[in-house]
């Protein structure tokens, strides 16, 4: 279309250039016409500009109405039901002595927890210093030893204990979160479908993952300190196997000798009467 106008154009200048016939007594100025079709021109190449940047700002209107849209019925197609936290109290209480550690793990207080666990554990008894003084090195380090191990199984729990009180304490706060994030997902509401709204829930989302992620990083921490601890015990009753095995080897041979030899003797001069 551009061509052809402009084709035009330059033919009527042309034309106009050459001819100075008058008609009907007007009398025909060149320079005018050369104006007027060149204003013809511009006027065709905005109007053809205008047609381009319409059908421009109409796709980009059909785009907008179409990313507007929603997805009809999306509770139904995609909510879903999960299980809830729920706390721990189908625990029997024959002797009265489970409830503090019930209350420990489901409200996280530290206090609670460590009373609980004390109250529900054999309470762990000292050496007196007589007793300290009488063992031998050996004896020392295999008793002091075992008594590590389990002064740090009784931390490892109450840690545990302590970290599970917490996160099933906040379940129900994260679950109502949860639950309101999925409703403002679902709404057909514009207020919640706007830009800025959905990258609102998206951030939302985010930081309730990794508030989960943390949890589950923290009973992962739990559980091992437990493993570590279990190892450590599993080790120290491996190093008495073996200190005992070399202590054998050491002194007992000879002790042995010791004494068959000097029943081989006995039974020798033994008589009868």
């Amino acid at each position: 279309m551009r061509k052809s106008l402009l084709i035009a154009a330059v033919a009527m200048l042309l034309i106009s250039g050459t001819s100075h016939a008058q008609f009907g007594g007007v009398v025909y100025d060149p320079t005018n016409f050369h104006n007027a079709v060149l204003r013809y021109y511009q006027l065709c190449m905005q109007l053809a500009q205008l047609q381009q940047t319409y059908r421009q700002i109409v796709a980009q209107y059909n785009l907008a109405v179409q990313m507007a849209k929603n997805i009809q019925n999306m509770p139904a197609r995609y909510q879903a039901t999960f299980s809830q936290w729920r706390s721990l109290t189908t625990v029997p209480n024959v002797y009265q002595n489970t409830g503090g550690w019930v209350n420990g793990v489901n409200s996280g207080a530290l206090s609670v927890v460590m009373g609980g666990y004390q109250q529900a554990t054999q309470a762990l008894g000292r050496y007196s210093p007589q007793e300290i003084a009488g063992m031998n090195p050996d004896e020392l380090q295999r008793a002091t030893a075992n008594y590590a191990s389990v002064e740090l199984a009784d931390g490892a729990n109450t840690n545990a204990m302590a970290t599970i009180g917490n996160i099933r304490a906040n379940a129900p706060a994260i679950q109502t979160q949860i639950g309101n994030l999925q409703a403002d997902s679902f709404s057909n509401k514009p207020s919640l479908n706007s830009e800025i709204s959905v990258l609102n829930k998206i951030n939302a989302a985010n930081m309730l993952i990794l508030r989960s992620l943390q949890d589950s990083n923290n009973l992962r921490l739990a559980a091992l300190e437990q493993q570590v601890i279990e190892s450590k015990r599993q080790r120290d009753a491996e190093v008495t196997l073996i200190n005992t095995d070399i202590d054998q080897r050491a002194n007992m041979v000879n002790q042995v000798k010791q004494f068959t030899s000097g029943l081989g003797n006995t039974l020798q001069s033994y008589r009868l009467p």
